[in-house]
């Protein structure tokens, strides 16, 4: 089995658990043979969900766990108390090297102090940030932080924008990606504090391409590689354009079905609209992974479908192969010698 690639899942996170991430696990096998799944949650409803599927039963491990922690617990709390809950099993996991991976659609807040407690961040390391891919005029950006530090000072930002970098480069293929941060305006001056402060930093690195300031409105236009932010603003940034996003994917559709033209109209574009759309899906990309971290831990939202949730698997596979997490902590050793 050493040359599989091997996930840990929590099966028991998310508004649809288990059916979607048993079902996601399933597609991701049949499509993936370098993949070996740790289904990590209750043993007896896990087996009888996978009773309804047709797969590869040789690289599925069923990991018992007996809790289950709900989303509304207080994160440090549910991760102390809950030792035998799906999430920290399958995080245990990754921190004892049996899996390269982690993938859960549960408590935000229980990943992101899970995977820096039990996982632990790189050497070097001053803040892990979830990063999630988000669409563009262009293909995609790395919107990073979108929800892990709301408190960023600007050093963390400048780790953010190399991180990003790393992701961008290995991952998705982008040479040389073009970094930008996120402002009020393009001009340097503006901005509050922490944007100022970061602004110089950035401009000082040799190791990133940094476009300088972006605004919000130019974000989806794909003007830069990787989206660089604290929390607080990335998160209002990610929520807003899946709002809109919906927002007008469903305005499109009820127009087409407004009037006898515009069915007959739905028709002609529905192949090309269909592509165009898919493009804006955000289960199409995955997950957010919680980059900085001895191991990879990977956050698919609350509402995930089986898709997401393939994806998410597949997105675990080009990260362990390109070694993202070693590409990181090398990075950030390299820095803090620089700092010396």
């Amino acid at each position: 089995m050493s040359e599989y690639i091997k996930v840990a899942v929590d099966a028991m996170g998310g508004d649809y658990a288990p059916q979607e991430p048993v079902k996601g696990v399933v597609e991701a096998l049949r499509e993936k043979p370098e993949l070996y799944v740790y289904l990590v949650g209750q043993e007896d409803v896990l087996k009888k969900e996978l009773d309804k599927y047709t797969y590869p039963e040789e690289r599925l491990e069923v990991v018992h766990a007996s809790e289950i922690i709900e989303t509304g617990e207080p994160p440090v709390h549910a991760i102390q108390k809950k030792k035998d809950s799906s999430l920290v099993k399958a995080l245990r996991m990754v921190r004892s090297k049996e899996a390269s991976a982690f993938v859960s659609c549960g408590s935000t807040g229980a990943v992101l102090v899970g995977g820096q407690v039990l996982v632990g961040k790189s050497k070097g390391v001053e803040r892990a940030p979830l990063a999630p891919l988000i669409p563009t005029a262009t293909g995609v950006s790395l919107l990073i932080d979108c929800g892990a530090n709301v408190d960023a000072r600007s050093s963390h930002l400048v780790q953010f924008a190399r991180m990003g970098s790393i992701y961008m480069e290995y991952v998705m293929g982008v040479k040389n990606p073009k970094v930008g941060l996120v402002n009020i305006g393009a001009e340097e001056e503006k901005g509050n504090a922490l944007v100022k402060e970061t602004y110089p930093l950035l401009k000082e690195c040799k190791d990133i391409n940094f476009i300088g300031n972006v605004e919000a409105r130019d974000i989806p236009k794909g003007v830069c590689d990787v989206v660089v932010c604290e929390a607080f603003v990335g998160n209002v940034i990610l929520k807003l354009y899946e709002g809109v996003g919906a927002t007008l994917i469903s305005k499109v559709k009820a127009g087409m079905m407004s009037t006898l033209r515009s069915k007959i109209g739905a028709l002609l574009v529905k192949p090309a609209l269909k592509e165009t759309l898919k493009s804006f899906d955000a289960s199409e990309y995955g997950g957010a992974p919680l980059l900085g971290l001895k191991g990879l831990v990977v956050k698919a939202h609350g509402s995930s479908k089986a898709n997401e949730i393939k994806n998410s698997l597949i997105q675990c596979i080009t990260f362990s192969k390109e070694d993202i997490c070693g590409k990181i902590q090398e990075n950030m050793k390299q820095d803090n010698k620089g700092d010396n």
